[in-house]
């Protein structure tokens, strides 16, 4: 695959970096006595220097050559010298933050390359949205690689989403030259069913030689597996068993270890690989998603390194998880992921192997963050106005918008003061739910919430084309009273209500209606918590620290309210996912995501 992030080919400069190696010409930037971390041999080799020119690498050893009076020299004063950290699947609207602000964000924590799938953008405003967000983050030194969407929707007949895209789209983007591959393939049913348009999608990937990553989230993994990696799915991130991740390594695939800010898979996959000895060089490190606190508190990948590292996992075994084997699945090592002679001068500095203290961070040879801080400005990108008037109801909203009457599935009237229904029950960490059973409470013909049993309603409202259409049903598991709202609700993004009540539901989605989109928290008639996401109703147009400051005091508001489960607001916005498991919910109803079908709320004994 031809590499269009580096600051110069290979073949441009080739002459100049033979001339460097020998001490001919001076190199541009040496860095000397590092503890150099071999990711090609899972070594450390003390006292090393590497010499850079044109953005590359040119020698590795004993530099003292390569150095001459215009050479710019970092001495490395014995800390580590890695590889830039590449994160092999995210999704950059998660970060609640444009393009740029993000890329800020991670730098500064030894990031040098995502490979992003951008479908929560192309699912509100289509491929033009992508569009801009590349413009945005081009004005940033990170190499974003973008996976083009293969889902929108996500799983096609069971949601409305703002936009749809087809094989002849993905086939299209392949030329772009900000696309390496296709993005996780949601639609596994439809592979396993031999349906035209995924495989068409796969195809046109294939043809163009880009890498086509995965999403295959069931247990099963014989016959299903099996005939979806015989598709040419390269990866998968939706692994949450350790026997999930095996079963993916041993027929071929590269199983991605996941550790976001609420998809906490280390502490489980890890058994994978302590427990086994076996060979990890399918074995890479993503974040899926991250919230911008998150990123500001903790980190990015240097965070899951960290993470790793106390789950059991060799500090170079995960080091190469998230350089050489991430950089590998994209067919990019030649280029990417270690330190090597050719190689972009993609370099990270740090302080030892259990903290990863990143001190600073190198794109193409040039410094891009010291200390923890972007050395590049990030102003504000002017996204237009179709990116930023997208939540659109196309009717009022008020308290009885969150009736939800007491009939059967032959829409006969309910009789008694309960009712069994379904009820999707979220946990804190994962992205899996359970379809339970709950008795509500009967009133006036109405199905209420019970609070007292932690079973609230729930409510899906199209938010793209004003269609009037709306899913109606119950989860549990937050533990709140009151209600919470957003537009971040994967992977349509509609607009999500959840409370104990109907007008503080009211409340809260008409105040994110008024606003553009985001996510709030309302109680007793009052706004306890407010993140405004006009862009696309996912993003915020301001910098990371006020972000991060905004979606903890939601998460605080979240807490007041009686819930205790880690980044809430990003499990909730799962509910409507219809391509997880168990039971999810969308703006055209239930969805029993085992059997692919539409059921009933109220379950008939």
């Amino acid at each position: 695959m031809i590499n269009r992030f580096c600051k110069t080919a290979l073949w441009e400069c080739s002459k100049t970096l033979i001339a460097v190696a020998q001490g001919y010409e001076p190199a541009e930037t040496v860095i000397r006595n590092a503890k150099l971390v071999n990711v090609n041999t899972r070594e450390i080799q003390e006292g090393t220097d590497v010499a850079v020119a044109c953005g590359r690498i040119a020698y590795v050893g004993n530099a003292s050559h390569c150095i001459g009076s215009s050479t710019k020299i970092i001495d490395a004063a014995g800390a580590y010298l890695s590889p830039g950290f590449l994160d092999g699947h995210i999704h950059v609207e998660s970060s609640m933050m444009g393009a740029a602000q993000y890329a800020r964000a991670v730098i500064a924590h030894g990031t040098v390359g995502i490979y992003w799938d951008p479908h929560e953008v192309t699912n509100v405003v289509g491929l033009q949205g992508v569009e801009e967000m590349v413009k945005d983050v081009r004005r940033t030194p990170l190499k974003a690689m973008v996976t083009t969407p293969s889902c929108v929707p996500a799983v096609p007949g069971f949601e409305d989403t703002g936009s749809s895209i087809n094989a002849d789209d993905v086939a299209e983007t392949m030329a772009w030259d900000c696309v390496v591959g296709l993005g996780e393939m949601m639609n596994f049913p439809g592979v396993l069913a031999g349906a035209d348009q995924p495989l068409e999608e796969i195809a046109a990937t294939l043809k163009a030689d880009g890498c086509v990553t995965g999403h295959y989230s069931v247990p099963e993994t014989d016959r299903g597996l099996n005939a979806y990696i015989s598709s040419g799915v390269r990866c998968c991130h939706e692994s949450t068993r350790p026997e999930d991740a095996l079963a993916k390594i041993r027929l071929g695939m590269y199983a991605q270890f996941r550790e976001g800010s609420a998809w906490r898979d280390l502490s489980r996959l890890a058994h994978a690989i302590k427990e086994t000895g076996l060979d990890t060089r399918l074995c890479c490190l993503v974040s899926d998603d991250t919230h911008p606190n998150t990123l500001a508190s903790a980190g990015h990948i240097d965070h899951i390194l960290r993470r790793a590292v106390e789950e059991g996992i060799d500090p170079l075994v995960a080091l190469q998880m998230a350089t050489i084997n991430t950089a590998t699945c994209f067919h990019m090592d030649h280029e990417l992921g270690s330190i090597a002679p050719g190689k972009c001068a993609d370099l990270v500095l740090f302080d030892n192997l259990t903290d990863f203290n990143v001190s600073l961070t190198m794109i193409d040879g040039n410094v891009a963050a010291l200390d923890g801080t972007a050395t590049f400005d990030a102003p504000a990108y002017d996204y237009p106005a179709w990116m930023t008037n997208t939540v659109r109801i196309g009717h009022e909203i008020t308290p009885q918008s969150f009736a939800i009457p007491a009939v059967d599935t032959h829409g006969n009237a309910l009789e008694g003061d309960s009712a069994c229904v379904r009820v999707i029950e979220m946990a804190s960490g994962r992205v899996d739910d359970r379809e339970t059973r709950r008795t509500v409470p009967l009133q006036n013909g109405l199905l209420e919430s019970s609070p007292d049993q932690d079973v609230l309603k729930a409510f899906v409202f199209e938010r793209h084309h004003e269609t009037g259409t709306r899913g109606c049903g119950f989860v549990s598991g937050f533990g709140i009273t009151g209600a919470l709202a957003q537009t971040v609700a994967h992977d349509a993004h509609n607009l999500l209500v959840v409370g104990s009540n109907d007008e503080d539901m009211a409340l809260a989605a008409n105040t994110l209606i008024e606003c553009g989109g985001g996510a709030v928290a309302v109680r007793d008639g009052k706004v306890l918590g407010l993140v405004k996401l006009p862009i696309a109703g996912l993003m915020s147009d301001k910098p990371l620290e006020e972000v991060a400051l905004e979606v903890d005091g939601l998460e605080r508001a979240w807490e007041n309210m009686g819930c205790t489960m880690v980044s809430p607001f990003m499990t909730m916005a799962l509910l409507p996912l219809a391509c997880i498991p168990e039971l999810r919910l969308t703006n055209r109803g239930l969805v029993d995501c085992l059997k692919f079908e539409f059921v009933p709320l109220v379950v008939e004994e």
